[in-house]
Formats: C-alpha cells, sequence, structure tokens
C-alpha cells in the first residue's frame, strides 16, 4: 500500500486515533475506534475474527438511526484490518 504523502498530516500518524495495535489475533483497532464500539455495547475482544466483529457493528448500524460515528469507524476497521491482514 502506498501513502500520498501530500495527503497526509505526519501529526495523524502519531495522533491515539490512528494508533492501531493488535488486541485479538488479527482484530487491529485504535484505542479510538475501541471505545466507539464500547459505546455501542459492542466487545471486541468476544468477537473470534474481524468478519464476526464487522457484523456486529452492521447489526447495530441497521438498529440505529444516528450512528454516524460507528459507521465511520467501521469503514476505517475494515480498511485497515484488511491491510494488517494481507500485508503480513
Amino acid at each position: 500500500m502506498k501513502i500520498n504523502g501530500d495527503k497526509v498530516n505526519i501529526d495523524d500518524l502519531f495522533d491515539e486515533k490512528y494508533m492501531h495495535k493488535e488486541i485479538k489475533k488479527g482484530i487491529f483497532l485504535s484505542d479510538y475506534q475501541y471505545s466507539v464500539l464500547l459505546k455501542y455495547s459492542i466487545d471486541p475482544n468476544k468477537c473470534s475474527s474481524i468478519d464476526e466483529l464487522i457484523f456486529m457493528i452492521d447489526e447495530v448500524l441497521d438498529d440505529e438511526s444516528d450512528a454516524d460515528d460507528l459507521d465511520a469507524v467501521s469503514k476505517e476497521i475494515s480498511e485497515f484490518n484488511y491491510y494488517a491482514n494481507t500485508n503480513k
């Protein structure tokens, strides 16, 4: 994956919102993403895979009409985890 340096604010790379760590085998989340998931009663530690986590998010999004932040987190998680799990 090539990063376009013109579109990246270098401070964002060190911002807590963008720091991902492996919280379970194959599931990478930032503290920000983790906190948003817990806000919607989704515990990523109970998921067996990233697919199960995304499925749980989709279920909440179907029920919540004002879950814009969760929708954004869902997209970030799926994109980041796709690259993290395919570029090993």
